[in-house]
């Protein structure tokens, strides 16, 4: 059941949800508007004073608006929009990676919630949610009928409330109910384990825990693995819709030494800014592979791109989304806010990747199991409407199949990095020479 939910988080990237955000600094300020533009204003007025009295039906106004100003911002691009409070809030607690909850990984199975996984040290875990249970009942109120966004709504709230779960065990003669009282669920954002001896880092989000967790991570793989015997890491970021800037950064950073990681340009020529790396190297120079996909969006292929260009790490996989875009994030008043894109952002070499991606420098597919067979799993910026086009899009575009087994076993591009780094298997492209790096000079 991984499965489905890995497609479900890479599917969130067509409609540009907020994982898949990078946050920058606003542009210039655009001129006044002209005559001709207030006048537009005006006949909006008009009509919105038409449709409110004259409508078949008693309109809601608040959603009339809300869906003018939508209807404005995604003709512009589809990461641009307009986030009421609701879903301001609901941005918020994604980027900070810690919300008050039960501590479960869920996806949607035969119209009920299906457990994946109950996390470790947390209400759902302590109250004894398993794996495979389906959530029937929320609260008394049927799942059947909700989206999964809605029931993970319900699921949330305050710390130190309580909640009822109805719940279907396969092998329990009956329903069971459990009474949960939510906590402040921690969201790990980077996934680690040691694979005998290489180190495996999966960042799974770039949220404000993005960069500690990385180092958390990094520092109990060197305990456990003597560096004498350590080939080398393999991070993996497929399925990794992005997040915040400034962590894409970080966790850039955590494995350069030196040069430029990104660089972002906005409206104004001059409106260009840049961030570097600063000495020192987390993992000692040892070996990196970086994984990617057409789930790796946004923040991940600033990482990519970086390690890339800078020949620190060499990429593995199938081509990535495209996102090239950032989007600064505006507050409005009632705790509203506007989405907007700002500026598009160059990898080390001065490279945009908008509608294009990174191409990796050994391309490893990984083929699609017999339930998938058939079904378009395929994801890329080039195929949004109304995407800006990138400087260096191609007729053949962005993306990839954004599909991980669940069993490392069946792994393709893991395993073929694992035996690159155990000397199984050569290419030219492994190891990479950083001073062989091509480096911007605009």
């Amino acid at each position: 059941m991984m499965r489905k939910l890995s497609l479900l988080l890479a599917g969130a990237l067509m409609g540009g949800s907020a994982m898949s955000l990078v946050y920058g600094a606003p542009g210039s300020t655009a001129n006044a508007a002209g005559s001709e533009t207030y006048r537009q204003l005006a006949i909006f007025g008009d009509i919105f004073e038409r449709v409110r009295g004259q409508y078949v039906t008693p309109p809601d106004e608040k959603s009339l608006i809300e869906n003018a100003i939508n209807g404005m911002l995604t003709s512009l691009d589809p990461h641009s929009s307009y986030l009421n409070a609701e879903a301001a809030k609901d941005m918020r607690v994604q980027t900070k990676g810690e919300f008050g909850g039960l501590g479960i990984e869920v996806t949607m199975e035969n119209e009920l919630v299906k457990v994946i996984t109950p996390i470790d040290d947390t209400p759902a875990a302590k109250a004894g949610v398993l794996a495979g249970d389906y959530i029937s009942k929320i609260d008394g109120e049927e799942v059947r009928g909700l989206t999964l966004n809605d029931a993970v709504e319900k699921m949330r709230g305050l710390i130190n409330t309580p909640i009822k779960l109805t719940i279907l065990r396969e092998g329990a003669d009956k329903p069971i109910e459990l009474s949960i009282m939510r906590d402040v669920i921690k969201v790990k954002a980077v996934k680690f384990r040691v694979d005998n001896d290489v180190g495996y880092l999966k960042v799974t989000s770039f949220t404000e825990k993005t960069f500690d967790d990385l180092q958390n991570a990094i520092t109990t793989i060197k305990k456990q693995v003597p560096a004498d015997k350590l080939k080398g890491y393999v991070l993996d970021l497929r399925l990794n819709p992005g997040g915040l800037l400034d962590q894409a950064v970080s966790v850039s950073d955590t494995f350069l030494d030196r040069g430029e990681i990104v660089s972002t340009r906005g409206r104004d020529p001059k409106d260009i800014t840049r961030f570097d790396s600063r000495p020192g190297d987390d993992i000692d120079g040892k070996p990196l592979i970086v994984l990617i996909n057409g789930g790796s969006a946004s923040a991940s292929e600033i990482v990519a791109g970086a390690l890339q260009d800078l020949r620190r790490a060499t990429v593995v996989g199938t081509q990535s989304f495209g996102k090239g875009s950032v989007q600064t994030i505006i507050p409005l008043a009632e705790n509203g806010a506007l989405r907007l894109t700002t500026a598009l952002y160059y990898t080390p070499s001065g490279k945009s990747i908008q509608g294009k991606g990174i191409t990796p420098d050994i391309k490893v597919d990984q083929p699609l199991p017999a339930d998938l067979q058939g079904r378009d799993v395929t994801r890329g910026e080039s195929e949004l409407k109304g995407h800006i086009k990138g400087a260096e899009e191609s007729d053949k575009g962005s993306g990839s199949a954004a599909y991980v087994p669940p069993e490392p076993k069946d792994d393709l591009q893991l395993n073929y990095a694992l035996e690159l780094l155990r000397g199984q298997k050569t290419d030219p492209a492994f190891p990479p020479n950083p001073d062989k790096a091509v480096m911007n000079q605009q």
